[in-house]
């Protein structure tokens, strides 16, 4: 049963709102982060600075998108190439005009795109990244293989997640936000992190951080990403 109200991703969820509000308000959505959720904000700030450290011509996938929290870590004037993708075209607009707010749109380009079969051909992109997005989609080990498909040998994909073993203090949250429509049925660090090996990766990093974990992957030069 959904609570009333809050909405799915297939339409416009309070929490599209809530979250990029949080992001942008010191000191208020660190703390209230922080008490939701038992992790550091700063972290999210960290990988999606990243994204700035890349060179003129770089291919960048965002996906889910959401409202285009990864886009604050590009620099205007960078010369990256960013495709911001997402399911629903109104989180792609809310993106795009994020896009704009922060003087990059000419960096962006949306694409309406299903995480399980993405239109993009094998080895695409330099670096792809998924924030607080692998809870959301309804089957993560696909999401994942289809995330390293699209990757390019050397390239790297980087992202956070809501996961089911962080313990029972965090359980409330996972519920109520399965119950709301945003999140999906998730996965464990243990399984993320097999997948990742298994689709093609090498070198996984994954840390804990409260209801989170934070992951960083390599895709293995010479070797086929699993379809």
């Amino acid at each position: 049963m959904r609570l009333p109200g809050l909405g799915g991703w297939s339409e416009d969820p309070l929490w599209s709102y809530v979250y990029p509000w949080l992001v942008d308000h010191e000191p208020v959505g660190p703390l209230a982060w922080r008490l939701g959720t038992g992790s550091d904000l700063s972290l999210l700030h960290d990988a999606a600075a990243e994204l700035g450290t890349l060179p003129a011509g770089a291919r960048v996938l965002d996906v889910p998108t959401g409202s285009g929290v990864a886009l604050r870590g590009v620099r205007p004037g960078q010369g990256l190439d960013v495709v911001v993708a997402d399911i629903s075209a109104t989180m792609l607009r809310r993106a795009t005009a994020t896009a704009r707010r922060l003087g990059v749109a000419d960096q962006v380009t949306p694409a309406v795109t299903d995480v399980a079969s993405m239109p993009f051909a094998d080895g695409s992109f330099d670096l792809v990244v998924s924030f607080t997005g692998l809870h959301c989609f309804p089957d993560p080990r696909r999401a994942i293989q289809e995330m390293v498909r699209v990757l390019a040998p050397g390239g790297v994909i980087t992202g956070s997640s809501i996961f089911t073993d962080t313990g029972r203090r965090y359980e409330l949250l996972r519920r109520s936000g399965t119950r709301a429509g945003i999140l999906g049925p998730m996965c464990t660090s243990t399984e993320a992190r097999t997948w990742l090996l298994e689709a093609g990766c090498d070198v996984v990093e994954l840390t804990l951080h409260g209801a989170l974990g934070y992951f960083r992957a390599t895709r293995q030069p010479g070797r086929e990403a699993t379809a």
